[in-house]
């Protein structure tokens, strides 16, 4: 997976992504809450993980912020309070999840385990972007006219609509919707990306999708 970590703790924040990075995720590390929401606003992250009291910008303020851009991804705070009123404050902001320290490291791991183990239940039935909407349940795509879209093809598109603006890697893509098959290699991304570009030309949206074989993709619309 690829997780975000704003931790401004410099000994515990080296611990963390060593632990994280032997358990096999990609991990980038910010020191604060600002650095966060810029690092969010360019790239896609399976998991970020805030702390509550950070310099610069807050885990709160960070957390707010990257909500309200639509970011649907995971979101586990880590704060040194253990007060009630903090939990509630950063649950109903929208994290998903607290660890409060001192904390368990393997506890956080088994936690990062869990999350990596259960569907995705982030996505909303609908995603309307520009003139073109997808319809997740029924799996159609919806512009000038509509298509039907096979389970793939509609897991390729969620994806890249969640993550619009930002640069995608056919390895990402690859990994987000066939994480538990072995008998396909990365290169059917490239033949689900062309499938969706007609597609979209034959619902006559004007969203595209940019990129080209091998390389990263990116909604523009």
């Amino acid at each position: 997976m690829k997780i975000l970590i704003a931790e401004d703790e410099e000994q515990l924040s080296h611990v963390l992504v060593a632990a994280m990075q032997h358990e096999g995720h990609e991990v980038t590390a910010v020191e604060n809450g600002k650095e966060a929401v810029e690092k969010v606003s360019k790239n896609s992250y399976d998991i970020i993980i805030l702390d509550i009291m950070m310099p610069v910008m807050d885990g709160i303020t960070a957390l707010k912020k990257i909500r309200e851009s639509g970011n649907k991804s995971y979101i586990l705070m880590l704060t040194a309070k253990s007060e009630i009123d903090d939990r509630v404050l950063g649950l109903d902001t929208g994290a998903d999840d607290y660890l409060t320290k001192p904390f368990s490291l393997k506890e956080l791991l088994a936690r990062l385990r869990s999350k990596k183990r259960r569907d995705d239940t982030y996505t909303p039935d609908e995603i309307k972007i520009g003139d073109l909407c997808l319809n997740v349940p029924e799996q159609e795509l919806i512009s000038e006219n509509s298509i039907r879209l096979n389970s793939k093809e509609t897991q390729v598109m969620n994806y890249l609509l969640l993550n619009q603006g930002k640069e995608i890697s056919t390895q990402e893509i690859f990994n987000q919707v066939w994480k538990n098959e072995d008998d396909v290699t990365s290169e059917i991304v490239w033949i689900y990306i062309s499938y969706l570009r007609q597609k979209l030309r034959s619902i006559q949206s004007e969203i595209k999708i940019l990129g080209e074989k091998d390389g990263s993709f990116k909604i523009e619309g």
